[in-house]
């Protein structure tokens, strides 16, 4: 079984992170750039190791979202990836459990993006799917983000939220969601 390992991207010597980054490049198909790299560092990362070998990954990053009216400090999950060879076994679970753990001891609400093969994955956890419009406040004022409306969730925590409601989010290169 493998072990998890939660770390600071400070903490990551290179070799640790040349392997998340491969897991990563990997588990989505080549369609993981630069910048989807750039948006899980600086935070805190569980990792999955089975034989001195990185075969899972999940991070949680500080982001601020904005919603009736307020800035939410968000935990927002990054690059939840299961080594094609270790999935089924209950490993992606592990991962959020360890996720969810550092976002309920530290933030306000959980978000994530998600695929729509992992749809299914977060709902089942506890996670709603954000039904409102969501938008990104971006260079020149807010901006809606329609295609990725419905692929928006959240692990609700100590403020209230209304689910049909607006989302913004910060700007940030690449995708903003």
């Amino acid at each position: 079984m493998a072990g998890l390992t939660v770390a600071h991207t400070a903490q990551l010597d290179t070799a640790e992170l040349a392997a998340v980054r491969a897991l990563l490049t990997e588990a989505f198909d080549g369609d993981f750039d630069d910048h989807d790299w750039d948006h899980g560092l600086g935070g805190m990362h569980v990792l999955a190791r089975e034989g001195g070998r990185t075969v899972g990954h999940a991070c949680v990053v500080q982001r601020r979202l904005l919603h009736r009216g307020r800035s939410l400090r968000a935990g927002y999950v990054e690059g939840v990836a299961v080594h094609a060879g270790h999935r089924g076994r209950g490993l992606g679970a592990r991962l959020m459990d360890a996720v969810e753990h550092l976002v309920r001891g530290g933030y306000q609400l959980g978000a994530l993006s998600s695929s729509e093969q992992a749809l299914g994955f977060y709902a089942a956890r506890g996670w709603q799917r954000w039904r409102g419009p969501t938008s990104v406040l971006g260079p020149g004022g807010p901006q809606p983000t329609p295609d990725d409306d419905g692929g928006v969730f959240v692990l609700p925590g100590s403020v209230p939220l209304a689910l049909t409601g607006e989302l913004t989010c910060d700007w940030r290169d690449g995708d903003v969601w």
